[in-house]
């Protein structure tokens, strides 16, 4: 999931040789290091062509005159603007390959020449190829950059600014050197503000009028109500009542029916992805120690990160085995029959309010709240989003497009997955074990599936061979039909705790560790298998090897999944059950959801807004992390209060009143996406 560039930055740093380019990149730097300092001293506007090619080139050149002129005076403006320019970066062996000057000091110059002539800073950066500074000789280095801060006048483009800089470089530091300089346009920022289009106002106004109205019943609520006097529609909008449905505490229930465990399975899961996530943009952050990185992902540990998408196997186990198992009590409870449309509208209704206002304000407010040398011009899905945003709400992005919203692809698996789920639970209920030995076949043959598509192709999924390219993620890891064996596994797990609801099963000590043994084994072997063919001197798996394993820890890891419910919902589970299952994970697990959707917003954010070279290591990303978690938390603790609550709170009320002659007010909906399920019994705790 790394970003392909950074994968091949550490994969050819691997093989530099640092004492065959020590000498040669000793010198470059010297003298491109002193360039800013030489321009400061003799700084002199002949030293550059400013003789106007068209007319569109006369303002940027009358404002680099200027510029000069004001540099040969010492005008603090000029200075200023050469002062933000960022320098040849030390450390390149090291893995440095950023310098990202003062970006604000940049932006804020604003200097008034004359009523009709006014000057503002332009920050771009300046790309020079590695191989024009070292000749590594190594060819998965080709394409790396050396990016470097400029600052000129607004008024010039990145075309002209190029050939600006190209000349000064090519003046002070040595003219037998050539540098193929490029400036991209979208790269560059000025201050001046990007004027609001129709869309981002609706979506400030519609925040602003759902906070209104949460606002005006939360007081309502407080002021003017009292437990048994509250109006139904009040109780469902305010924020007060909300709340103490999100943090209630729900302990020592007898109820057969609840599954304690899931809520600890879930929410360790969810911080695995926010982790998961963290690691990925500490790694494709502006690092000085990208050589760090290298080395780190050799490590034992690193492979919680590369195989973090086994968190998602587990919410996909954990969504099949809800689906299956509340399903089937409630057709036992009227025959046979399920009221599909409903169920689909439930889901849909849950779901699709909180992912279409995640679009709006991930693709129109980023832009509004974030600001930095990284940003550029917003969510680095923004033309995905504005190209297919359709395809996201239909649920088919993962088959279609690429993805809006980076980790909406799931949704659409567990949509997709859910949808057909009625043609599974009719035939459970009709034909039992005969059914579930066909879904066990169909497990196989998805699995075989697999096997066979990364075999025939020779895809690879290991960041050691670049972490997997656009075709091998969309066919192996994003596809519903190669994702859905954790989900099916569940899905008949739920059918089993269906037939034995109930039931105690007494275990000997034998059977008990070596259920334990074999499902450790399993979950651990799925973490570290590939640990020894990570370091870059070993050799790499083969394509044989390789599918094995992506094929078989598909299966394992969700019957380990089996397993440590199982021995919960028995009580063998000891320590393990009473930490998966005690009541505090309870307010995690319900804002879970909303987690899930917000976390890579503030991710992104943080980590653009950055003005600085950043520092990779497990300790940095350790403090990166619970700040990014805990203020995604506030962030979802918010809008799920103005958005998934509400909307939630309505649909029950509307489904109760369609239902039931007197109307009962039931609390919102507070599951992850993973929970959603059909019927009208109270969520599983």
């Amino acid at each position: 999931m790394v970003n392909g560039i950074a994968i091949l930055l550490l994969c050819g740093l691997g093989h530099i040789h640092a004492s065959h380019l020590k000498e040669e990149l000793h010198l470059v730097h010297h003298r491109l290091s002193r360039f800013k300092e030489s321009l400061f001293q003799d700084i002199n506007h002949e030293i550059i062509d400013t003789r106007p090619s068209s007319t569109s080139d006369t303002q940027c050149l009358v404002d680099m005159k200027e510029l000069f002129a004001g540099l040969k005076t010492g005008s603090y403006w000029a200075l200023k603007m050469l002062d933000s320019w960022g320098s040849f970066p030390s450390g390149l062996l090291y893995g440095t390959f950023y310098d990202l000057g003062n970006f604000d000091e940049c932006l804020n110059i604003n200097q008034e020449i004359s009523s009709s002539q006014t000057i503002k800073g332009k920050y771009c950066f300046m790309a020079v190829p590695l191989r024009d500074v070292l000749d590594t000789g190594i060819e998965s280095l080709e394409g790396m950059q050396i990016k470097i801060a400029t600052c000129f006048p607004a008024s010039c483009s990145a075309t002209q600014i190029e050939t600006f800089a190209g000349q000064l470089y090519q003046n002070k530091v040595n003219s037998s050197m050539s540098f193929n300089i490029s400036i991209d346009e979208d790269g560059c920022q000025t201050s001046d503000p990007v004027p609001w289009d129709g869309l981002t106002i609706f979506t400030v106004v519609i925040l602003s009028v759902l906070t209104l109205i949460v606002v005006s019943s939360t007081l309502y609520d407080y002021f003017l109500c009292t437990t048994q006097q509250t109006p139904a529609l009040i109780k469902i909008i305010s924020a007060r009542a909300n709340s103490r449905a999100l943090f209630r505490l729900e302990v020592g229930n007898s109820n057969s029916n609840v599954i304690d465990c899931l809520h600890g399975i879930r929410c360790m899961s969810l911080i695995w992805v926010v982790f998961l996530h963290e690691h990925m943009y500490s790694l494709i952050s502006p690092n000085i120690n990208f050589t760090y990185a290298l080395a780190w992902l050799e490590k034992p540990t690193s492979s919680f990160f590369i195989h973090g998408y086994f968190s998602v196997d587990t919410f996909l186990f954990i969504g099949g085995l809800l689906v299956s198992l509340t399903a089937l009590r409630t057709m036992e409870k009227t025959n046979g029959k399920l009221n599909i449309p409903r169920m689909y509208v439930h889901r849909i209704i849950r779901i699709l309010p909180v992912l279409a206002m995640a679009i709006l304000i991930y693709v129109k407010l980023m832009p509004v709240v974030s600001g930095g040398p990284l940003f550029k011009s917003g969510f680095h899905g923004k033309e995905e989003c504005v190209n297919g945003w359709y395809w996201d709400l239909l649920f088919i992005q993962n088959y279609a497009t690429k993805t809006c919203l980076d980790q909406s692809w799931y949704l659409a698996v567990d949509m997709q997955l859910y949808i057909l789920s009625p043609l599974l639970l009719f035939g459970l209920y009709k034909w039992g074990k005969k059914a579930a030995w066909a879904i066990v076949g169909i497990v196989v043959l998805l699995s075989g599936c697999l096997f066979a598509t990364q075999m025939v192709n020779h895809y690879s999924m290991s960041i050691k061979n670049g972490g997997g390219d656009d075709e091998a993620n969309s066919k192996l890891y994003l596809a519903t039909h190669t994702h859905a064996t954790p989900w099916l596994i569940g899905f008949l797990f739920g059918y089993f705790l269906h037939m034995n609801r109930g039931r105690k099963f007494q275990l000997s000590w034998l059977v008990l560790w070596s259920g334990w043994f074999i499902s450790l084994a399993m979950i651990f072997t799925s973490i570290f298998a590939t640990y020894p063919s990570a370091k870059w001197s070993a050799p790499p798996l083969s394509t044989l090897d390789e599918s094995l394993y992506y094929t078989l820890t598909r299966v394992g890891w969700p019957l380990a999944m089996c397993w440590v419910v199982f021995v919960c919902i028995q009580g063998y589970c000891g320590l393990a059950n009473s930490f998966l299952s005690t009541p505090l994970w309870q307010p995690l697990s319900r804002l879970s959801y909303s987690v899930f959707i917000w976390h890579m917003f503030v991710q992104e954010i943080n980590s653009r807004n950055v003005r600085t070279s950043t520092y990779f290591s497990s300790y940095t990303v350790m403090l990166n992390f619970w700040s990014d978690f805990g203020i995604s938390l506030i962030m979802s603790y918010v809008l799920y209060l103005i958005i998934e609550a509400p909307i939630g709170g309505l649909h029950s009320l509307w489904s109760r009143t369609g239902c039931t002659k007197s109307p009962e007010v039931v609390r919102p909906v507070l599951t992850f996406v993973v929970n959603q399920r059909n019927g009208d019994e109270p969520e599983h705790r």
